[in-house]
């Protein structure tokens, strides 16, 4: 069973804020996943998430499972560092020679994972090549990876975005033009200022911001 980070307790809070377990798949994922394996040359690539006690694949080309306990995941042990963790032969490997998807399905023998590092020391799993062959990366695959990778997290980062925007926009209706927000008044609906909505329901304390005192002088 590989260590839990020193910061899991964080790291699964960041991983459930993000609302991406269990969740259908999504094209954007799976095409990142379908070039990761075509540049590396492997069979298979996922868009691994390190769970409690799972790990949960949100993008999966060349492998029909969906998750795999979190004790086999060789994931689990990429997360503990920033960079990405190469194994070139895991029958070589005594973290990996016993382990049930080496010597049973999908019979791994390489693994490259790069972890989804979402905000310093959070990381909530890796985009992870794999093939049933020893092998190993070159220089260009390698930093491909990890442009791919960056590009899985940024991917995260504005879901994520598009749903809080998404969320507030059915709590506040917000005019995409002139910003006014649509308030409710004794039963009648009705367009008002949007800084005079805030001044009307949140304290505001009036003063001048250092960039403004800058300006003025």
């Amino acid at each position: 069973m590989p260590p839990s980070p020193p910061n899991e307790k964080e790291r699964m809070h960041s991983l459930r804020l993000q609302n991406l377990l269990d969740t259908a798949a999504e094209g954007a994922f799976d095409h990142l996943a379908e070039l990761a394996a075509a540049i590396c040359g492997t069979p298979i690539s996922l868009v691994s998430l390190v769970d409690q006690d799972r790990q949960w694949f949100k993008a999966r080309y060349g492998l029909a499972a969906f998750e795999t306990p979190r004790e086999h995941a060789f994931c689990s042990h990429a997360i503990a560092d920033a960079s990405i963790m190469v194994v070139e032969d895991a029958t070589e490997d005594e973290r990996f020679a016993e382990n049930p998807l080496v010597t049973g399905d999908p019979h791994i023998r390489f693994y490259a994972g790069a972890p989804l590092e979402i905000s310093p020391g959070i990381r909530l799993g890796t985009l992870c090549v794999i093939d049933s062959k020893p092998r190993t990366l070159n220089d260009h695959q390698l930093k491909a990876l990890g442009i791919l990778r960056n590009a899985v997290v940024n991917l995260i980062e504005l879901r994520r975005a598009r749903i809080e925007l998404t969320a507030l926009s059915h709590a506040l209706p917000i005019c995409a033009w002139c910003r006014s927000v649509r308030v409710e008044n004794q039963g009648q609906k009705d367009w008002q200022p949007l800084h005079e909505y805030i001044a009307q329901t949140i304290p505001v304390t009036h003063g001048i911001c250092p960039p403004c005192v800058k300006s003025a002088n």
